[in-house]
């Protein structure tokens, strides 16, 4: 089979916020870069994400007048990262982060919102803030794509309310609000009667928030600089000459392609959430197909790894924890599709618990999802299948909803005939749906209600810190986290571990360069993204702990590729759009 040859300065491999950054940011020097993208539509998992970013210092949160310090920001890191803190990466990561930012609202079209109650995860921490150093994607009205708009990925289903998107925090703060106020009501009306014509129309919402805004943003951005996308498109073969890559073997349209590049290759695949084999190897739980679950892409499954790995390039596996966790509840649609919900939220809620099998809690519920998957997984024996329930009362279910259950005015009937939702006028007789032993069951839930009515929890302390409240209820007091259960009928949802991305990734420098076993830089390869390990060595800092490494390190890739780091090197010829 004959091969035809594609030259080009930097190849990127990903659509994601990584591979966009490190391309945009090489385009923006003049460099004749071409994109990779395995699927039809452009995103990756950035598409399914929240959109936010966690870049301390960034040019938003001094404009909001929020004081921080870059020391406080190193000791909270390395209390969160401990013996896997990268002193070299995270001071790299701290230079350019809000360069990355300056970067992206002066030379492309996407804009960020800062995030200013948004708290890191663990405020008990020395060094955690209050807020300020999350930042979101602003959202976009999809029309400002024109035709690029079909290549968008499109969210999660979960994240839909008859096809609407959940755009901002007045779109979610006005849904859960609709069934006790008028106002609220009138507000979630107009949306889904704009979205109905949206989808009418351009056949999906227009009004994009949240990560598939940022994956916009970054569409449009990549279109406005002449960059090419091939989809369904993927690098089968990494060319290396003298210990150098110079190109890849591409399959485009079933035919087989050397690209050789003159400046490098950016991988950026989206780490392997996608891969069964290796999430066995590599997760405390070996999950079985059926034992954990992803929110990530199915098509995510390791490609970049496999590839730098076969030009010498070195894995680290050595982290706090080999993913971004996230509990998960399975339920079924209406045209019998399964679909995966992700619980962010509702466990803060006042009202909830979460027991494991023995009818125990084991966590604070309120707490980071990073935190609450390895605590579940860790109340089990080691190769025994990790659950536990939701509980709720019927007051806090129809206030805050539970996971595929959205609040009143919502009908819940279909969920509990499907049997997602487990129902009982008492908690003996939810225990016994559930598995569990009634005592067990109704002495914690004794316990906890007890405590709870002077908002207080002894045991796992639910609501002790910023975080928590900020997920909370803030209009419930004395704790926004804390209420008896206690209104029958009582109801439970099954939930087990997942993940929203894989941490063990590639060993990469300051400069997003790929590291042999011996640490030294493979000439030409570059990682970001989940296909670079964890900055944060598998620990969880603050929302966007994903998202903003990613974005970082794209960007510092765009910039070493471009030999922008050192002014005096530069070799870069400054052309417009070809």
């Amino acid at each position: 089979m004959s091969t035809s040859v594609v030259e080009c300065d930097v190849l990127v491999m990903g659509t994601g916020a990584a591979g966009s950054a490190a391309a945009l940011t090489a385009r923006d020097a003049g460099l004749d870069v071409i994109m990779l993208e395995k699927e039809p539509v452009f995103g990756g998992t950035t598409a399914y994400s929240g959109g936010w970013i966690w870049a301390p210092c960034s040019p938003h949160a001094k404009a909001a007048g929020i004081e921080d310090d870059l020391d406080d920001v190193r000791a909270y890191v390395r209390q969160e990262a401990g013996n896997r803190y990268d002193e070299d990466r995270m001071e790299a990561f701290l230079e350019k982060a809000p360069k990355m930012v300056e970067f992206f609202e002066s030379k492309t079209s996407v804009r960020f919102f800062v995030g200013a109650d948004f708290p890191d995860y663990h405020g008990e921490k020395v060094g955690a803030h209050t807020g300020g150093r999350s930042i979101c994607a602003a959202p976009i009205d999809g029309r400002e794509l024109g035709k690029a708009l079909k290549r968008l990925r499109t969210p999660r289903r979960e994240l839909l309310v008859f096809g609407t998107n959940i755009a901002t925090f007045d779109d979610m703060r006005h849904f859960f609000q609709a069934g006790r106020s008028i106002r609220s009501a009138a507000y979630v009306t107009r949306r889904l009667v704009s979205s109905f014509w949206d989808q009418l129309w351009y056949g999906r919402d227009r009004q994009l928030g949240l990560g598939v805004a940022l994956a916009a943003r970054l569409l449009k951005s990549v279109t406005e600089k002449n960059i090419p996308v091939w989809y369904s498109s993927r690098a089968r073969m990494m060319l290396q000459e003298k210990k150098k890559v110079v190109g890849a073997i591409v399959e485009r349209d079933g035919k087989a392609v050397e690209v050789r590049t003159r400046r490098g290759i950016v991988i950026a695949t989206g780490g392997f959430p996608g891969n069964v084999r290796r999430r066995r190897e590599l997760f405390p739980h070996h999950p079985s197909p059926t034992q954990h679950f992803s929110l990530a892409l199915e098509t995510n499954t390791g490609d970049g790894l496999t590839l730098g790995e076969s030009v010498g390039g070195a894995l680290n596996t050595s982290l706090l924890n080999p993913a971004a966790w996230m509990p998960v509840s399975r339920g079924r649609y209406s045209d019998g599709k399964m679909g995966t919900f992700f619980h962010l939220y509702d466990r803060a809620k006042p009202g909830v618990i979460a027991l494991k099998s023995d009818g125990k809690r084991f966590v604070n519920e309120s707490g980071s999802y990073q935190d609450f998957v390895p605590a579940l997984i860790g109340s089990y024996p080691p190769g025994e299948a990790a659950y536990c329930y939701l509980v709720i009362d019927h007051r806090a279910l129809r206030r805050y909803g539970l996971g595929f259950v959205k609040p009143a005015p919502m009908p819940i009937y279909q969920h509990i005939r499907s049997g997602y939702l487990l129902r009982d006028h008492t908690i003996e007789g939810l225990a016994r749906q559930m598995g569990m032993d009634a005592s067990a069951v109704q002495s914690t839930v004794h316990a906890y209600n007890q405590n709870a009515r002077q908002g207080s929890d002894p045991e796992f302390g639910k609501g002790s810190v910023p975080y928590n409240r900020f997920i909370g209820d803030p209009e419930h007091t004395p704790n926004p986290c804390l209420a008896p259960i206690e209104a029958p009928p009582f109801y439970a949802v099954r939930v087990v571990p997942g993940d929203i991305g894989t941490f063990a990734g590639l060993r990469t420098d300051r400069h997003a360069r790929v590291l042999d076993q011996s640490g030294v830089a493979i000439d030409g390869l570059y990682a970001a993204g989940a296909d670079s390990a964890s900055l944060f060595g598998g620990a969880y800092p603050g929302a966007g702990a994903t998202l903003g490494p990613a974005l970082t390190f794209g960007y510092v890739a765009g910039c070493h590729l471009a030999d922008l780091n050192d002014p005096l090197r530069q070799t870069v010829r400054l052309v417009g759009p070809t």
